[in-house]
């Protein structure tokens, strides 16, 4: 017995200091997680829940690589994010134990085409056509949670074209890491390879074919993508 056709290829990113690989079995994305954010997106952070959309695990990009500048868009935004490797899964995990489930951290970009993502909105329509696209989630190369320090209070920017478009600090995010995982958990069964794009810090903005984004997360990396 044998397949039909070809079965897909495996996602995979690079672990930093081996030459292991990490292999990506879902990508959740939490929306609005910073406070400064959700209000330029005219939204009360005090009020929401933590809530999420998932991209697909082909759509990654890997450091260095190129953004394809979509079809049927005029407004694509970038979103630097910190990305959140799970080495362990399951259902209602106790925020106690979330961080047990942790294998690492990378750098991300979760890439928006904002146009249709606002159309979306206005009908009350799903986000993938604006969120899930091919090449909207690139991502750098994970690094082990034993190699990192002082992760809770990490500075988070990007660069664009060399000028800083994003500023923030991982403590300000509304739901936390271990929170996060633990609400997530509740709504799906996590499995290892899942990766958590925890959300960005204000000052989202459009970017044009020729600009090259650098996203850092102080103490885990850079990730750097030209538009193309």
């Amino acid at each position: 017995m044998g397949y039909i056709i070809n079965p897909p290829v495996i996602t995979t990113l690079p672990v930093r200091g081996s030459n292991d690989l990490f292999p990506i079995h879902r990508i959740y994305c939490v929306g609005r997680n910073y406070a400064a954010h959700a209000r330029e997106m005219g939204h009360d952070p005090n009020r929401e829940p933590p809530f999420f959309f998932q991209k697909n695990p082909d759509t990654i990009v890997p450091n260095g690589g190129e953004f394809p500048y979509p079809d049927k868009s005029k407004d694509v935004h970038f979103e630097i994010e910190l990305v959140i490797a799970l080495s362990k899964g399951g259902k209602d995990i106790e925020e106690a134990e979330a961080m047990d489930c942790v294998f690492g951290y990378a750098v991300g970009l979760d890439m928006t085409r904002r146009d249709l993502q606002g159309e979306a909105k206005k009908s009350g329509r799903p986000w993938e056509v604006g969120k899930a696209f091919e090449n909207s989630a690139p991502c750098s190369e994970v690094v082990p949670a034993n190699q990192v320090r002082g992760l809770e209070s990490a500075r988070i920017w990007l660069d664009v074209n060399g000028k800083t478009r994003q500023d923030g600090n991982i403590n300000q995010l509304i739901w936390n890491i271990p929170e996060t995982i633990a609400c997530l958990s509740g709504l799906f069964t996590l499995a290892p390879g899942d990766l958590i794009y925890s959300g960005t810090p204000s000052g989202v903005g459009a970017i044009i074919k020729g600009d090259i984004m650098k996203g850092t997360v102080e103490g885990i990396g850079e990730i750097i993508i030209s538009v193309s």
